[in-house]
């Protein structure tokens, strides 16, 4: 019997110390995330829209057929 209850002692020690110091220990756990919440990703977007040629569609152009008379 005294076996047995120094067998659980140090299963249950064993199992304690290996949630203190195990390989995941010190390091908080990861989240995905997403695009939209990525700042990196949200600076190449605004970088990516800011380099792009205004729209000249709200202007009426050469080609339009607009004489203007």
């Amino acid at each position: 019997m005294l076996y047995l209850l120094a067998l659980i002692g140090a299963v249950t020690l064993a199992v304690l110390l290996w949630k203190a110091y195990g390989p995941n220990s010190g390091k908080p756990p990861t989240r995905v995330v997403g695009p939209d919440d990525d700042p990196e990703f949200l600076w190449k977007v605004d970088r990516e829209v800011r380099r792009r040629p205004p729209d000249d569609t709200a202007r009426p152009g050469p080609d339009s057929g607009d004489t203007g008379k």
